[in-house]
């Protein structure tokens, strides 16, 4: 039954990067190795050994039968922040040498990016305002607080188009890809918002902009690391927060990497469908990412919630051959990741789409968008 705590349990995985973190602040050396091995490998091993999972839960579950998979993401922030801050307290008066510091506040990125942004994520897609809070508490933790107007006003009305900045373009290498996406993700969602208020009479200085909770909240974590930790811990507080924002980018590289929506012409393209998201069904790597890999039907139903999510097939959505972690390992070595990944999004290509013979334009983004859109 959906609604135990036996079925949900395993979507706690998450805490089990809790005690590794203490563990590697306690003994120092290379213990802080153990988060990025959980996180990563272990779960990709597990991937490989448990399988697939293409169950489709029922749509209709109620909400009050998902309390156990949703006290999860509710308890993370407090876990994260307690974690993170009284790391920071601990390791600034420890005896621990500045690389076993900077290995621990990168396994903390590792956690904070591959968990609490994923939690993020899920909250900020939430009706409930006190989850949009703690959406909003997790990223700024990240110093991230800008992709809740990115992903929510942009990536999912742009998701497969040159308009979104975090669909990877076919042949995009992440480095590049990262690059653009930190240059250019700010500046969009700064402008999702201004238009937005605009649209309602409103200027951009107006106190429903949520760049001001965003400064303020950022602002915020950034004193309390530095009066914790000093500068030192401000500089470790920064470190695991760009850490965390390499995580979460590495994921969205993966997401929707070549895929692209039709054009339609006079910048119009066709609606969302399944096969505009890359999908994988992996049982492990799914419980850490509590389903974000179940994400064709996220992008079509992005508020419902991640234990009801539905897997599709090959012949609605195309699949990944391993999990998001192991997909990301990928990623950072760009020769593996297109003698992997090009063959399958030309395949995707005369799947979907026999009829468009140049891919040019789609390849480049250069199609011209709708004024209102700039």
């Amino acid at each position: 039954m959906i609604g135990s705590f036996r079925t949900a349990l395993p979507f706690w995985m998450s805490l089990g990067l809790v005690p590794l973190a203490v563990l590697a602040a306690v003994q120092g050396g290379w213990w802080w190795v153990l988060m990025p091995v959980y996180a990563w490998y272990m779960v990709t091993g597990l991937d490989l050994v448990l399988g697939l999972n293409e169950e489709n839960p029922d749509t209709e579950t109620p909400v009050d039968q998902l309390f156990w998979y949703r006290a999860i993401t509710v308890i993370w922030f407090p876990v994260q922040f307690c974690l993170l801050f009284g790391l920071i307290y601990y390791t600034t008066r420890s005896g621990l040498s500045g690389w076993e510091k900077l290995g621990l506040f990168f396994g903390l990125g590792v956690a904070t990016g591959s968990v609490g942004m994923v939690y993020a994520h899920e909250l900020l897609h939430q009706k409930p305002q006190w989850e949009r809070w703690l959406g909003d508490l997790l990223l700024a933790s990240t110093l991230y607080s800008h992709f809740r107007t990115e992903h929510l006003l942009v990536h999912h009305s742009w998701v497969a188009t040159p308009r979104d900045a975090v669909s990877a373009r076919y042949n995009e290498g992440f480095h590049r890809f990262f690059w653009r996406v930190l240059t250019e993700g700010p500046r969009s969602a700064w402008r999702a918002e201004r238009n937005f208020l605009a649209r309602a009479g409103r200027p951009v200085t107006d106190r429903r902009n949520p760049f001001w909770r965003y400064a303020v909240l950022q602002l915020g974590m950034l004193l309390l690391a530095l009066l914790l930790g000093g500068w030192q811990g401000l500089l470790l507080f920064v470190w695991q927060a760009f850490i965390a924002i390499w995580q979460l980018e590495l994921t969205n590289y993966v997401e929707h990497y070549g895929l692209t929506r039709r054009y339609l012409g006079e910048g119009r393209y066709e609606h969302v469908l399944p096969r505009h998201s890359w999908n994988a069904s992996h049982k492990a790597s799914n419980w850490l990412l509590i389903n974000l890999q179940r994400h064709s039907d996220h992008h079509y139903k992005p508020d419902r919630r991640f234990p009801l999510l539905q897997t599709y097939d090959e012949d609605e959505a195309p699949q990944l051959p391993f999990g998001y972690p192991g997909m990301t390992f990928l990623a950072m070595i760009p020769p593996l990741w297109r003698r992997r990944m090009n063959p399958r999004v030309r395949a995707w290509r005369r799947q979907f789409y026999p009829d468009i013979e140049d891919w040019t334009d789609y390849n480049r983004g250069t199609f011209p968008m709708p004024r209102k859109a700039l």
